[in-house]
């Protein structure tokens, strides 16, 4: 009997510390996370699509009519200044120079003898005067005829990156015929197009006395390595688009950009005293952003949002919340509108950093 007795409280005593144990755990499983809103200066990264030009890019032309008789260069080789690089068939223009020099030649000995009989007197000033332009025009038609002879050597005008052939060896070219293209891609101009608005912004924000810097985020999703600068702003809006024109110049001297490339420009856009959230503290109904905001007496209320701007993993908001409100941080779909809830608190300045630390990752 008195084992009996024995075993009946222990029995009660193990029910009693499971029951307890159990709500304790069911208390336990019952709490929310909820923080606050956190407000701090910050910036955002606004992209915007952009085309990339060389600082110089040219369209190179035959100058004289003529077969291509040698080419010097290839396709996407890198040429300096003053290199040779297509010459055309320079015979003919080399006969005339020989005749205009030779002209020129006679000439200059006539105008001589004319000289010393005028000298002597024996012949007038004004048949010296004849003498003395007949022998302008032959030595202005040789500088043509050797003129003509120098366009049958294209050189390159400026260091540079050659294009694609649109002629072939041999070919027979006409004059301002397209033999190829330079591009100087030592700099690069990349254009984008802002809105009136952000422009606005930028445009009253800016230093005069420093240029904006922008990252350029290229066609694989990686940044370049260097920075740009914002050097000019078109002039005039454009009024279908209402775009305006931004110009920033990247420094390229690992040759990785290319004329024609496109890419994304990323702008940093200064916030001032911005009020911040985790994005997953919101919830979508239809197009318009929800919090659950937990009031003094621990109900949860859903309130609607205007997010202004978006981080990753963060949002802006505008209107609809304070830095004094608590928000629902995780859970939310297990809590119903107006239900009452238990919670811990968790530091904003807590939750900001394991997003941050979480994203870094």
């Amino acid at each position: 009997m008195k084992r009996i007795l024995i075993l009946l409280s222990v029995a009660t005593v193990f029910i009693y510390t499971s029951c307890k144990n159990e709500k304790h755990e069911k208390e336990e499983e019952g709490k929310f996370l909820v923080t606050s809103p956190i407000q701090k200066d910050t910036f955002v990264l606004h992209e915007f699509v952009s085309q990339i030009h060389a600082i110089s890019h040219i369209e190179l032309k035959s100058q004289e009519r003529g077969f291509l008789q040698n080419i010097y260069v290839d396709e996407g080789q890198f040429v300096k200044k003053g290199q040779l690089m297509f010459q055309i068939m320079p015979l003919l223009y080399q006969a005339e120079t020989y005749k205009a020099q030779a002209e020129a030649d006679f000439v200059e000995i006539e105008y001589q003898n004319t000289k010393s009989l005028a000298d002597s007197n024996i012949v007038s000033l004004k048949e010296l005067a004849l003498a003395k332009a007949h022998l302008d025009k032959t030595k202005a038609e040789l500088s043509l005829a050797q003129a003509h002879l120098g366009f049958t050597e294209i050189r390159a005008p400026f260091d540079g990156m050659m294009g694609l052939f649109n002629v072939r060896l041999g070919s027979l070219v006409d004059e301002g015929e397209l033999l190829t293209t330079l591009s100087d891609n030592s700099k690069m101009w990349v254009y984008f197009n802002v809105p009136e608005a952000e422009y606005l912004d930028y445009i009253t924000k800016a230093k005069s006395d420093s240029l904006q810097k922008v990252k350029l985020k290229m066609a694989n999703n990686k940044l370049f390595e260097g920075l740009g600068i914002i050097e000019t702003i078109e002039a005039d809006f454009n009024n279908e688009t209402g775009n305006i024109a931004f110009r920033a110049t990247f420094r390229n001297p690992k040759g990785i950009l290319r004329h024609g490339e496109t890419g994304n420009i990323q702008m940093p856009i200064s916030l001032k005293n911005a009020l911040i959230i985790p994005q997953k503290s919101t919830f979508d109904i239809l197009d318009k952003k929800f919090v659950f905001v937990i009031d003094e007496n621990n109900i949860v209320q859903s309130r609607q949002i205007t997010v202004g701007e978006e981080m990753p993993h963060l949002y802006v908001v505008t209107e609809g919340l304070t830095v004094k409100d608590k928000i629902l941080l995780e859970g939310l779909r297990k809590v119903k509108n107006k239900e009452q809830i238990h919670y811990d608190f968790v530091n904003p300045q807590k939750v900001l950093s394991e997003i941050n630390h979480l994203h870094a990752e």
